[in-house]
């Protein structure tokens, strides 16, 4: 039987709304059968992140190769550092009928868009502005002034929600997990998604 091509899942939202933790909290679950794309950055590792396992890091130099050579699935500068996804890596595991989830910033998903029109785009949003701020001071690894830039960046990115199928709100990470494994559950059993294969059933295929 002909293997169905994977789900490709984004994640995305406002800087300290929580994706990272959400996206290691729903990838420690048991039952997850996604696989998690590596986003390539040009940022300093933060303090106990490895390379190849939370990024791949790269200087700036060989992430504008990459840009070069059209290997990025998508890419975005975001307060002094480029993001990316890795083009091969996501093609080559949808095709092989697995389920492939990004977490990615905003600028990013809003080009994932334009490229992956069955994508699933999942929007995580923060409790409130204020609650967001907090996040972003809790973690200490921020200046006054970058973290003034980044709340400044995600009341822009608040306004983007519009550009996402789904909303979750980060309220308690196991909540917003269970929200998005919901998702992606009624999303495979879309009429779109399926009706294919029941088509080719009743050719004889």
């Amino acid at each position: 039987m002909r293997r169905e091509r994977g789900l490709l899942i984004v994640l995305s939202g406002p800087s300290g709304v929580g994706k990272g933790t959400v996206r290691k909290e729903l990838f420690s679950q048991p039952n997850t059968n996604y696989e998690y794309s590596i986003s390539t950055t040009t940022r300093a590792p933060r303090e106990g992140e490895v390379d190849g396992a939370d990024y791949f890091f790269k200087s700036r130099e060989e992430f504008e190769q990459m840009i070069a050579e059209g290997k990025l699935l998508e890419y975005a500068e975001y307060v002094g550092n480029y993001y990316g996804t890795p083009l091969d890596y996501v093609n080559e595991t949808l095709d092989a009928g697995r389920d492939v989830f990004l977490e990615i910033e905003v600028q990013g998903a809003a080009q994932v868009r334009e490229k992956v029109k069955d994508g699933l785009f999942i929007f995580l949003a923060p409790p409130s502005l204020s609650e967001l701020e907090q996040r972003l001071v809790g973690r200490g690894t921020e200046t006054d002034e970058v973290i003034a830039s980044r709340i400044q960046t995600a009341r822009l990115e608040l306004e983007m929600m519009n550009l996402y199928d789904f909303v979750v709100e980060n309220d308690e990470v196991q909540l917003a997990c269970d929200r998005i494994n919901a998702i992606v559950t009624a999303e495979h059993c879309r009429r779109e998604r399926v009706e294919k294969r029941y088509l080719r059933m009743l050719e004889g295929e």
